[in-house]
């Protein structure tokens, strides 16, 4: 079964007034079995721009997340965050699908020290996309990364969500970004930026 995932991206402009949702948050995604895998950190900004603060959560499943989302507990608390933040939330399936690392690893890096891709896609011309898909996995491939979200159901429940979001896992941050700047990716990337527009970070893990 699919896991689901929040992917949140914000700018908090009230310090004090964002600790209520802090202590309100945690224990309602607790309550739903909510695991942090991004939690804050210092992003690199990869393509476009980024938010200064950024959070990933995985819950069983992606029914999951969005009762987390829009429980009362979890509501409650996120009145705080609204009130002194500003930002985009997306509850979003995880992938199931091949991997292309799959003949080298068995399922994603976990744990502190791993690293991410966070990426939000607007793709606009499908045909050349899909030959960034094809060339992609192979940078993925040789540096052992693992696909956590590739599209999938989801809902932006605030603020602005693009089309196509990604999140894919490293052994580390040093690998994350390595995988980037690799000729591999960025013969890929050749064709993403003739077909998409995007947002894309590296960031560590809790």
């Amino acid at each position: 079964m699919a896991k689901g995932y929040w992917i949140s991206r914000l700018d908090v402009h009230d310090g004090d007034g964002y600790k209520p949702y802090l202590q309100g948050a945690e224990p309602a995604i607790a309550a739903f079995g909510g695991r942090f895998l991004v939690r804050g950190g210092e992003p690199e900004v990869l393509e476009g721009t980024a938010r200064s603060r950024n959070v990933v959560v995985e819950f069983k499943d992606y029914e999951t997340a969005l009762a987390c989302f829009h429980s009362p507990e979890y509501q409650a608390a996120y009145t705080h965050r609204a009130a002194s933040s500003e930002g985009e939330h997306l509850v979003i399936e995880g992938y199931t699908g091949d991997q292309p690392a799959a003949g080298t690893i068995s399922g994603p890096a976990q744990g502190p020290g791993t690293g991410y891709w966070v990426m939000r896609i607007d793709v606009h011309d499908m045909e050349t996309y899909k030959s960034y898909v094809a060339a992609d996995a192979l940078a993925i491939a040789k540096y052992e990364g693992w696909f956590v979200v590739r599209g999938g159901r989801h809902e932006g429940v605030h603020g602005e969500a693009r089309s196509r979001n990604v999140l894919v896992a490293f052994k580390d941050y040093d690998t994350a970004l390595a995988c980037y700047h690799s000729p591999e990716y960025q013969a890929a990337l050749a064709f993403r930026s003739k077909a998409a527009v995007a947002e894309v970070i590296a960031i560590g893990g809790v």
